[in-house]
């Protein structure tokens, strides 16, 4: 785990731990490194309530609820997508905040529309908003995924 991942996840653990808030993540593309993050700290059994692990559209449907029609509609990476997957997120929880991520790491995969390196995210909070944004990131596979899961920690926070 790289310094700024664990100490982006250490401000994510701590803030969560103040208020009493368990957190759930839904992730594509960076397929468990947000969560992976979480649990490299001790404690984070405190905070992280579960990880969905949702690379395929049909895992996105199946663990989360989010509707196929949406996912052929807008495409698994879209901003449609991240809201149902971090509204399903808290659906299919105990957590009282959720983050998720969709996009195309590449090296492949990528379109005009879509290019390698976009990545979606939306965070939602129960009783409260959803958020969404998103990057377009730049470098190979691994720096794509490190951004998106540094991008998606700093997002828990501004719920």
């Amino acid at each position: 785990m790289t310094e700024d991942l664990t100490a982006a996840a250490a401000r994510v653990l701590a803030a969560c731990q103040a208020k009493g808030i368990k957190l759930a993540t839904a992730e594509s593309c960076t397929g468990g490194l947000v969560a992976a993050a979480l649990t490299a700290i001790a404690g984070s059994s405190t905070v992280l309530e579960r990880g969905f692990v949702t690379y395929s559209n049909e895992a996105k449907a199946e663990m989360l609820g989010v509707p196929m029609v949406l996912i052929q509609t807008h495409g698994a990476v879209s901003e449609a997508v991240a809201r149902a997957m971090a509204e399903g997120a808290l659906t299919h929880s105990h957590a009282q905040r959720s983050i998720a991520i969709t996009g195309i790491a590449g090296p492949g995969g990528g379109s005009a529309d879509k290019p390698v390196g976009l990545v979606h995210f939306a965070a939602a909070s129960v009783g409260g908003m959803t958020i969404a944004r998103h990057e377009i990131f730049s470098g190979d596979r691994d720096a794509v995924r490190h951004q998106a899961a540094l991008t998606a920690l700093k997002m828990v926070g501004q719920l």
